[in-house]
């Protein structure tokens, strides 16, 4: 209940349309929420009786209509749905997974196939395996090495950082993007190790991604404890074969929605403050830290505005994003539609890290940052006292993709702008071009000096023409279709660099996030 209060205060702050003291009207925010709150009946109602709430499903549907309905009954000013195309992943029969070796036997292991995964058909599949730590490892392998084979990514997680997420993010990248990696050098398919911190038999489940021209393989999670069992196995039996079996597929997108409670603001109604979370889970649990617990808190943040009679300048608005998990589409239909209208958002919030006890947040803007600071004294009677740089939530955070565009628009043609004056400026103070000279010439000799037009305009000009018929004779030759129109506010997921600027791409992890 106190993430509920740390959100209203900061909105509180934030608004300023109040009369009495900041202290008192965040003493009343937690009077009001930690003994008049409905929200853990409500998260209650959500995760035991209407259960998961994998995108496309009908346990969405009805989450859907149960949180639209909670914003009606707490008489918010508007309640909408905002329709958006889903994608309609099905799990199908239980996984198998199980490793067959005349050195150590056979066992079952723990599994679950990843979201978004291709099956491996009825029949299942059966092939030696190849343990990597990284994609490096795996590009060392080569080709030879792995085609036909799958390919176990056992990374744990680095357990001297402090930090979870941090652990989490140094390990993700195998789940997410291991099934491409290892389908362009021939795998069969892939066996990644949970993104968990302890060691025990729970697989986890989370999204894999595709590439269009990559052959999709299957892929699946093994527990940690049976990604420690199956590797030492393979060092007693480097040959032995492991035997997977998938029914899941994907299947036509179906319709959904976003639900968005509103409260116009007092003065300034057509800016917005956001606080959300994503009303979808996945299909084998309740969703209730991730992200039930974040969608009802957003929603009884703008209950107990109403409770209390507090009518900030902004508009407020709660949103239940969907189909964060595995596909962000809820998130990209927001932006599209905000940037659509030009809608001005002031600030958003995002709770999607578990319902616990708040100590702080994080938060991408360094100025918002720095005002934020100055709001400390107010927190710390509550033990909120964290206030750090970095990233908003997944439906929110387009930075990346915005440094990137304006880099490209503002800030290269700026320096060619620079650049190209002071180079013909050099070649006029020269007094033109000079001819090469053979070595075996006096090197005090500078030689003939030619006027740069015509002599070095009509070279460059056929280069050009001779350039631009190789590009064109390639984009005969090769299918590289045009992506949709460049948005600096949406960014898409995953944000992927095109393969000549991966390399710049993968530089931007070791740069501070304000210029990353």
């Amino acid at each position: 209940m106190k993430k509920v209060c740390f959100f209203l205060i900061l909105s509180v702050i934030s608004a300023r349309a109040f009369a009495q003291s900041d202290d008192q009207v965040i003493r009343s925010i937690y009077d009001e929420a930690l003994t008049n709150s409905p929200l853990y009946e409500d998260l209650r109602f959500l995760t035991k009786e209407i259960g998961h709430r994998l995108a496309g499903s009908p346990q969405t549907a009805a989450a859907v209509e149960f949180t639209r309905q909670l914003m009606v009954k707490y008489d918010f000013d508007s309640v909408w749905l905002q329709p958006v195309m889903v994608p309609h992943w099905v799990r199908g029969d239980a996984e198998e997974l199980r490793f067959i070796s005349s050195a150590v036997g056979t066992k079952d292991l723990s599994v679950i196939a990843l979201g978004n995964s291709i099956g491996t058909g009825e029949a299942g599949l059966s092939a030696r395996v190849i343990e990597v730590q990284n994609f490096n490892e795996l590009q060392e392998l080569g080709r030879k090495k792995v085609e036909g084979k799958i390919v176990f990514f056992n990374r744990p997680f680095d357990y001297t950082l402090i930090n979870t997420f941090s652990a989490y993010s140094g390990a993700v990248n195998q789940r997410g993007s291991g099934v491409v990696e290892a389908a362009k050098l021939g795998a069969a398919a892939v066996i990644v190790r949970s993104m968990a911190s302890q060691v025990d038999d729970v697989p986890h489940t989370g999204s894999l991604r595709y590439q269009d021209d990559v052959t999709k393989i299957p892929g699946v999670a093994v527990s940690t404890k049976d990604a420690d069992l199956l590797s030492q196995a393979l060092k007693t039996d480097p040959a032995l074969n492991v035997f997977i079996r998938t029914t899941c597929e994907m299947r036509d997108e179906v319709l959904s929605y976003n639900v968005i409670g509103e409260l116009r603001g007092s003065e300034k109604p057509d800016e917005y403050f956001v606080v959300g979370g994503h009303l979808d889970s996945w299909d084998v649990g309740e969703g209730a830290h991730d992200d039930g617990g974040g969608c009802l808190q957003s929603i009884d943040v703008l209950r107990t505005f109403k409770s209390l009679g507090i009518r900030p300048r902004h508009s407020l608005r709660a949103v239940m994003f969907m189909n964060e998990e595995n596909g962000l589409r809820g998130g990209r239909e927001y932006a599209r539609v905000a940037m659509e209208n030009d809608q001005k958002h002031i600030v958003a919030l995002e709770s999607d890290r578990g319902v616990f006890t708040p100590r702080g947040f994080s938060v991408q803007d360094p100025e918002l940052l720095t005002l934020v600071r100055t709001w400390a004294p107010l927190f710390e009677p509550y033990e909120i006292y964290e206030f750090i740089s970095g990233g908003g939530g997944a439906d929110i955070g387009p930075a990346t993709l915005s440094n990137f565009y304006a880099i490209h628009t503002a800030l290269i043609p700026a320096g060619l702008l620079i650049l190209m004056p002071f180079h013909f400026w050099r070649v006029r103070k020269a007094g033109g071009l000079v001819i090469p000279r053979s070595p075996r010439d006096d090197p005090s000799d500078r030689g003939e000096t030619v006027a740069a037009i015509p002599n070095l305009i009509v070279r460059e000009l056929v280069v050009a023409l001779v350039l631009i018929a190789v590009l064109m004779v390639l984009a005969v030759g090769f299918d590289a279709p045009l992506g949709d129109k460049a948005n600096p506010g949406l960014s898409p997921n995953p944000t992927k660099a095109p393969w000549y600027f991966a390399g710049i791409q993968e530089l931007l992890l070791h740069f501070h996030p304000l210029f990353a």
